[in-house]
């Protein structure tokens, strides 16, 4: 793993952007993987600027998010397609018939995960995943005790992955407790991940993974074996494990 130290949130975000955006340059029809949650907001709001300034195009990218909540049509404002679609596809040229999401509103989750997996599988995989990291370890939806092996799934959140997302919501109560969520073989499909930590509470995430042993106890730690994985961290998050191991 390649760890890019940057001093604050604003560096994290700009610096990942001008990544992705090198990465669309050189290759348009790239197939991104992206991720939810406070982390990669800035992330976006610099790709929205440079494609407002600059002009890079993303009319052949595809895309694949990794999660969606249960019981959220994607009109409702909480689930994931529309934080999406108000957060970087409103505002950049992409077709969103090639913004792929999985749906949290259908009867049959088991079909609709063989459908996803099948869905990015089909269209040759993720060439750069975007990925945060939760205070347990999860990527994606992907709980401690996930498989390593698992493909795209149904997955209970812990009590503290609600309790982290309840910001997000009006009431603890209305956070979902379930998700359609890509699985750790299919993230670990990836030819390229970059990993975004930014904050104190993290700190102690960043020391684990970048100190344990790959265990399905900490989800996260699994990165240690893809060959291609950059991590990029603030001071504040790095300040915790700033020794490493």
């Amino acid at each position: 793993m390649k760890i890019v130290e940057v001093k604050d949130y604003k560096q994290m975000s700009h610096i990942a952007a001008e990544y992705i955006i090198r990465k669309v340059s050189e290759n348009p029809s790239i197939n991104l993987g992206l991720a939810t949650g406070g982390t990669p907001i800035g992330m976006y709001k610099n790709l929205i600027q440079d494609h407002h300034l600059n002009g890079t195009s993303y009319q052949k990218v595809t895309t694949f998010n990794l999660d969606e909540y249960i019981g959220l049509s994607g009109t409702n404002e909480n689930s994931y397609r529309y934080y999406m679609n108000e957060n970087l596809f409103n505002h950049i040229d992409v077709q969103k018939g090639k913004t792929f999401i999985p749906h949290g509103d259908v009867q049959d989750f088991e079909a609709e995960c063989r459908r996803y997996e099948e869905l990015i599988e089909t269209n040759g995989g993720i060439d750069l995943q975007i990925l945060g990291i939760g205070n347990n370890g999860h990527i994606g939806f992907n709980e401690p005790g996930t498989s390593f092996n698992s493909k795209t799934h149904l997955v209970d959140l812990k009590s503290s992955t609600i309790e982290a997302n309840a910001r997000f919501f009006n009431r603890i109560e209305e956070v979902p407790t379930q998700a359609v969520t890509m699985g750790i073989s299919s993230i670990m499909k990836s030819k390229e991940i970059i990993l975004l930590i930014s904050g104190e509470a993290k700190k102690e995430a960043l020391h684990q993974l970048l100190c344990s042993e790959a265990t399905e106890s900490f989800p996260a730690s699994v990165l240690r074996n893809h060959p291609c994985v950059t991590i990029i961290a603030d001071e504040a998050a790095v300040s915790g494990a700033k020794l490493y191991c």
